[in-house]
């Protein structure tokens, strides 16, 4: 899913070289593309996640209702795209419509450099607003410094998501522990793991999984304000508060405990993942993104998930976004294939294939475990409970998180040098910003 990341020059080249995805139409311009008769589209799903075969249908569908349109679709990593999106977008190798991270750092710094096209009208032309709620507009709307929550409309989500606890069924009852309920539960839980010499945890310390547990921690200390502070600058965060110093002094000691191995620094969000679905881990914590390909994928043991113990805030949000670079070529095509993701056949297929639908019918949702995977999400929705990611707040955060991370895990840095090093680029971006 996730592949090597290139440096951010030699990437973008590589990456618009090698594709050649300069999309085509009769009049060759950047107009709304009325008569293009191409549609180049990027996401970075991989063919068996819930989003890989909604959005393959999706395609099937805008082909079956566009006689004459041919469909020109890359599959990219994460990180391709997070590190040369900008650079790709302000090309006339632009693809015309693709998946994006939501945030600040992402689809608000895009926003506000005028790579992305403004979707407000068009997102109420077409009713999409109508389909998402207002905490999933939250992503969805950059003002003019590229804040999220506010002002125009510059990216659709089809799906939700939301961080949680997977776990290996099997694990557990050979080493008999029930499903824990709190924060202490679940930690003893991993020293009965520990004991038995199994290292609870899989994680992935060279991507964003680590930076997830992080977060996690730092938000079973944290309310609405703090997030709202952290994440919408709706006032100065402390960075040695009690919300992250408990979240850096916690990770290290779950790496001290050995919950965390030492090595996960180096370790990808792929390997991870299949280190888990091998099942040599007993635990996994990630995205809602994973369950699909997990249900997919394992076949020798079961398993299951929960809530991250204890905690009422969690990472998630809207899924990624449908963007529209402002140098798209087909424009009109693009809005036609963001239509077809939300409409009932791809929303309902989203969520039994293991996805979170935004515009779904629950009773078309025919398995259990995808139904307790929605209904949890309901729940952490209706409860306003969706934190956002980490990452989100300033450009080129997620790479701070990554570096800051990584030192707790091999020991390079204390939990104060770390958020000392996670608070400098925050604290210049609001200066920035003149906050």
């Amino acid at each position: 899913m996730v592949r090597p990341r290139l440096s951010l020059a030699a990437g973008a080249l590589l990456l618009a070289a090698s594709l050649g995805l300069t999309a085509c139409s009769d009049s060759g311009s950047s107009d709304e593309g009325t008569d293009a008769k191409t549609l180049t589209l990027w996401h970075y799903e991989g063919p068996t996640s819930a989003m890989g075969v909604a959005w393959a249908k999706a395609i099937e569908l805008f082909k079956a209702s566009h006689p004459g349109v041919e469909v020109k679709f890359e599959e990219k990593s994460f990180e391709q795209i997070q590190q040369n999106a900008g650079m790709i977008l302000n090309s006339d190798s632009a693809p015309d419509i693709l998946e994006y991270n939501k945030g600040n750092a992402t689809a608000g710094l895009l926003s506000k450099q005028g790579l992305l096209t403004d979707l407000t009208d068009e997102a109420t032309k077409r009713g999409w607003d109508k389909k998402l709620s207002p905490s999933l507009q939250t992503t969805t709307k950059y003002d003019d410094d590229g804040i999220m929550g506010s002002g125009k409309t510059f990216g659709i989500p089809n799906y939700g998501e939301y961080v949680m606890v997977y776990y290996n069924k099997d694990l557990f009852a050979k080493h008999k522990i029930a499903v824990p309920t709190t924060l202490a539960e679940f930690e003893a839980a991993m020293d009965t793991f520990v004991k038995a010499g199994v290292t609870p945890l899989s994680v992935g310390g060279a991507e964003y999984p680590a930076q997830q547990i992080f977060y996690e921690l730092a938000l079973s200390k944290a309310n609405r304000a703090f997030v709202d502070n952290f994440q919408l600058y709706k006032s100065k965060v402390d960075f040695h508060g009690p919300e992250l110093t408990y979240g850096a002094q916690t990770f290290a000691d779950w790496v001290k405990k050995g919950y965390i191995a030492k090595n996960s620094a180096g370790i990808k969000a792929e390997d991870m993942g299949v280190a888990f679905t091998q099942g040599k881990f007993p635990i996994l914590y990630s995205g809602s993104w994973w369950y699909g390909r997990f249900s997919a994928d394992i076949k020798n043991f079961q398993w299951g998930t929960f809530l991250f113990p204890g905690n009422t805030l969690h990472p998630g949000s809207s899924g990624n976004l449908w963007v529209v670079p402002e140098k798209s070529k087909a424009k009109s095509l693009a809005y036609d294939f963001i239509d077809i993701t939300m409409t009932p056949e791809i929303q309902d297929l989203l969520g039994n294939s293991g996805g979170v639908p935004v515009a779904g019918d629950p009773t078309k949702i025919t398995d259990a475990k995808n139904k307790e995977l929605i209904d949890n999400f309901n729940k952490v929705s209706a409860s306003d409970g969706l934190a956002f990611y980490p990452d989100w707040p300033a450009p080129g955060y997620y790479d701070v998180l990554v570096g800051g991370v990584q030192g707790l895990i091999n020991g390079s840095k204390t939990p104060a040098q770390m958020l000392d090093e996670i608070a400098k680029p925050y604290n210049d971006n609001l200066a920035d910003l003149g906050k």
